[in-house]
């Protein structure tokens, strides 16, 4: 028997060899948000209250039905709460994918980019307070469940992408 712990606020930080503007495309950049991590078209309504939608990309709708999971239309929702491209972004986030993350209701991530001579450090906050199943998953403790490594997982993968052109895996 093994024992999990949540973590309630997760962060994540990562140094990428980019430009900060070329991080926030790959953040809010719906073209860009389907080449790496689990794909997923992402849209931001980029203004305080403006929406926040990820559509499944192709591949996952494949690698979901191929575990038995059927997608909805819409994975993820939310709201943006601050925009300051290309420095900061903040929204509130729900999974919509499972209909106990779902029931969780919405948490608040937020993304910085801080330039820092060649290179940037792009830190990710996500307040996961009160959503259990949701802090599991996206800190990459259900991979045996086939939910992958969660936040590490795709800015690892965010990452390659920009620095080789190329992703992670495939």
């Amino acid at each position: 028997m093994s024992t999990t712990t949540v973590t309630t606020t997760q962060v994540y930080r990562v140094y990428i060899k980019a430009t900060a503007e070329a991080i926030w495309q790959a953040i809010t950049d719906p073209e860009w948000t389907n080449r790496y991590g689990y794909g997923g078209y992402v849209h931001y309504d980029l203004r305080p209250g403006g929406a926040l939608t990820v559509n499944p990309g192709e591949e996952m709708q494949v690698q979901s039905a191929a575990m038995g999971h059927q997608l909805p239309d819409v994975i993820i929702d939310g709201e943006v709460i601050e925009a300051d491209p290309p420095h900061k972004l903040v929204t509130t986030w729900r999974m919509l994918m499972d209909p106990g993350m779902a029931a969780e209701g919405f948490t608040r991530i937020s993304y910085e980019i801080k330039s820092l001579g060649g290179f940037c450090s792009l830190t990710v906050v996500h307040d996961l307070e009160g959503a259990p199943g949701l802090a599991a998953v996206v800190g990459g403790q259900q991979e045996e469940f086939g939910a992958g490594g969660g936040h590490a997982w795709i800015l690892s993968d965010l990452k390659s992408l920009l620095e080789t052109g190329s992703r992670m895996v495939g």
